[in-house]
């Protein structure tokens, strides 16, 4: 059977995803469940914080800062941004009575599937392709049989290798949208 970038590499993604947003509704129900949903409100705020610890590595990456190793960063990155966006999302559960956290929401799941994408798929999927064009190679086809046969395999890598140009800017949207959601929340959140 010969092996597919789409049902090896790309459906794992996609179920990962799934487990996202299964965990995201399984969290509000029990909150409700339990009736702790003020919970949920708090579950924004922890959820903000691991999200901005999870800069670091952005930060070490880009020589800001040059304490610490870049590979365990990068695992701290993911597992951050992914448990603070978890938070939010049951945080956001299915309250919207504004726009702002709508905005916010939307654009930070944005972020987390181009992140996911990042993640999981560009590199896997690069030697996907590499390997299948050897494998070709080595029974005998011509390039342009070769390029024929990896073709759409070829132009699903094409399309992910495109997510650093969403990933970065959304972050940037996401942050913007989030920090008009939290100053809002501060001025007029029932503080006392």
């Amino acid at each position: 059977m010969n092996p597919s970038l789409w049902r090896d590499h790309v459906l794992p993604f996609f179920v990962l995803l799934g487990l996202l947003a299964a965990a995201t509704l399984s969290g509000d129900y029990v909150l409700h469940w339990l009736n702790l949903v003020w919970v949920g409100r708090y579950l924004g705020i922890l959820g903000t914080l691991l999200i901005i610890f999870s800069l670091y590595y952005s930060l070490r990456k880009r020589k800001y800062v040059t304490s610490g190793d870049p590979s365990i960063l990068l695992k701290m990155h993911e597992f951050s941004a992914w448990l603070g966006s978890l938070m939010i999302l049951i945080h956001a559960g299915v309250h919207f009575n504004a726009i702002l956290p709508w905005l916010a929401t939307v654009a930070m799941s944005i972020n987390v599937v181009s992140g996911l994408v990042g993640k999981m798929l560009l590199k896997r999927a690069r030697a996907h392709v590499q390997n299948q064009r050897e494998q070709f190679q080595l029974r005998g086809l011509s390039k342009p049989e070769v390029e024929q046969a990896v073709f759409w395999d070829a132009v699903t890598l094409y399309i992910m290798n495109q997510w650093r140009k969403v990933h970065i800017p959304i972050y940037i949207v996401f942050t913007v949208i989030a920090l008009g959601h939290i100053l809002s929340v501060f001025m007029f959140w029932g503080w006392v």
